[in-house]
């Protein structure tokens, strides 16, 4: 499977205190009252999801989202930005009403961010987002957190600028939204977020609280994920051929291997490793073909899910809708089996 490429033609962590040991237990969706188990197929060789813009309303939007769960897909994500640079002069909505359409028109997908971050979010608030959407989705969610880029939109349009370090802020951000998810009267005070007796009533639907899956490249970030995540997210990194991207996903793989085993986790079944493909230099879903290769390729890297972008008209990611049909009926059965070579 990891034949020729070409065909298809941070930063020093914060010490941040470890979360309690019940989380590293934490089992992906959970939830009391009868929530999905998001993964919960045994059989299920490789998860796989799209990522779809904040970028449709209506009926468009409420087609999209249905058609994820009904092709098969295992879970659908959004974007988490204010806007997205290269996007900014069409439409573009809010994560929280769109991941809100999304649990509403599914009933068996596993939804999340992909990612959110501190550039614009404060763990207070956001929490309370997390809580409702959480619920609205019956225990569907799974929150995708990253330390943000270090400029684009979602920066400069506040006009201050790059935190002193990104990668402590980050550390800070994920250790009081963890505390906020699991805990009721939360008080905190750090170097970039404080919190006086927050309430957290009622909780998650999941218990202790919803999953994160944590975005890392470098070990400070991969730090954050042993910490704290039920799994690791990584888009690999900015390479002009396709070769080169994958050797620079196969070194983030091996940090966060690193860093499981850092922490003592190096054997936990549970963890997941999800491969983003948005950020390589060759579309992932320009074919069935293709995708079947990009999701051999992460399967060898020892990755659990594979997420790649819905197709748009034009633009980035631009591809027609029928790859999308054909990686449903041809691609996606053969992955289902844990017998696939």
């Amino acid at each position: 499977m990891l034949g020729p490429a070409e065909p298809y033609g941070q930063d020093g962590a914060r010490d941040v205190q470890s979360g309690p040991e019940d989380l590293h237990a934490l089992r992906i969706g959970t939830a009391p009252g009868g929530g999905r188990l998001c993964g919960e197929d045994e059989e299920a060789h490789m998860r796989v999801g799209m990522t779809v813009l904040p970028e449709y309303s209506g009926e468009s939007a409420r087609k999209i989202w249905a058609s994820v769960e009904e092709y098969g897909f295992d879970h659908g994500w959004t974007f988490d930005h204010l806007g997205w640079d290269g996007l900014l002069d069409g439409p573009w909505y809010g994560t929280v009403p769109t991941l809100t359409l999304a649990a509403l028109v599914t009933s068996r997908l596993e939804i999340g961010t992909l990612v959110a971050s501190p550039n614009f979010r404060h763990p207070v608030a956001f929490s309370r987002d997390l809580i409702g959407l959480d619920e609205i989705s019956e225990g569907r969610l799974t929150l995708g957190v990253g330390a943000g880029a270090e400029g684009g939109y979602d920066v400069d349009v506040f006009g201050a600028g790059a935190p002193k370090s990104r990668v402590r802020r980050f550390g800070e951000f994920v250790e009081l939204l963890d505390r906020l998810l699991r805990e009721d009267h939360v008080s905190f005070q750090g170097d970039y977020y404080s919190a006086v007796d927050a309430r957290s009533v009622p909780g998650c639907r999941q218990r202790p609280r919803l999953p994160f899956i944590v975005a890392a490249n470098g070990p400070g970030a991969a730090s954050v994920a042993a910490r704290y995540g039920q799994g690791w997210v990584t888009i690999g990194g900015m390479a002009e051929r396709l070769d080169a991207w994958w050797g620079l996903v196969s070194e983030a793989s091996d940090r966060m291997t690193a860093a499981l085993a850092t922490h003592g986790r190096e054997a936990d079944p549970e963890f997941r490793r999800v491969l983003q493909t948005d950020a390589a230099p060759v579309l992932s879903i320009q074919s069935a073909d293709c995708f079947d290769d990009f999701l051999g390729r992460a399967d060898e890297l020892g990755f659990t899910d594979v997420v790649a972008p819905w197709p748009r008209a034009q633009g980035p990611f631009s591809a027609p809708r029928s790859v999308v049909d054909r990686i449903a009926a041809d691609v996606l059965p053969r992955w289902r089996t844990s017998g696939n070579d």
